[in-house]
């Protein structure tokens, strides 16, 4: 996806496929527990309120106001060693900002207290493409799930630990997903096919990835 979208204007009840990358492209997770840790953030700000009391008892009071909830839905991701992809739906028109924000501080000061480092984590302003269309969807969603197979870290999407595609074929009640699955498996008639169009897909993306540098901006 071209990097140069930076959308200023958010609607109300739209989609937006959000990326951003390490500051000068360095590795944003080292490590297993830098992985849970972001997804973490995610967790307490798009679960219910109700559930992330019950998974995580010592959850701050002081967080309880910044639980999105009810405004925005994550419809897929993936983390990547330098950057991250999320596929959302908002309901209101900043509430893509305020769950980005919350995250990434929240994140920025757990790596830079763990590393001991300073300043900035990401590369400014995070990026974000307006979705709307079902086949944009559709092919966003593939585009985030196909990441680590076009960048042969895995050869199956379902491998990757990092990623929502997985998810879809997790059949734990008790998981805590905090993924809205509706909207994807809406369009195919069961998860094997939503998993068929991904993998249908792997050896064109792998080809597109190898000109990228040919079209899309850095």
């Amino acid at each position: 996806m071209p990097a140069k979208h930076v959308v200023r204007n958010f609607a109300e009840n739209s989609y937006y496929h959000v990326f951003n990358r390490g500051v000068e492209k360095r590795i944003i997770f080292l490590d297993e527990q830098d992985y849970n840790m972001f997804l973490y953030y995610l967790s307490i700000y798009l679960l219910p309120l109700e559930q992330v009391l019950r998974f995580y008892p010592n959850f701050s009071i002081r967080l309880y106001n910044k639980n999105l909830s009810e405004e925005i839905e994550l419809i897929s991701y993936c983390l990547m060693p330098n950057h991250f992809h999320l596929l959302l739906k908002q309901k209101n028109k900043d509430s893509t900002s305020k769950l980005i924000k919350q995250v990434t501080n929240g994140y920025t000061l757990y790596f830079n207290t763990k590393y001991e480092r300073v300043g900035g984590l990401f590369q400014g302003v995070f990026k974000a493409v307006g979705i709307d269309t079902d086949e944009l969807i559709l092919h966003v969603a593939r585009y985030i799930h196909l990441n680590p197979v076009v960048a042969n870290i895995v050869k199956d999407p379902k491998e990757y630990m990092w990623s929502s595609h997985k998810e879809y074929f997790d059949k734990e009640k008790h998981h805590k997903s905090f993924v809205n699955k509706n909207t994807l498996l809406s369009y195919f008639s069961s998860p094997e096919k939503m998993n068929d169009f991904v993998t249908d897909y792997i050896e064109y993306a792998k080809e597109i990835d190898k000109i990228k540098h040919l079209t899309l901006e850095n």
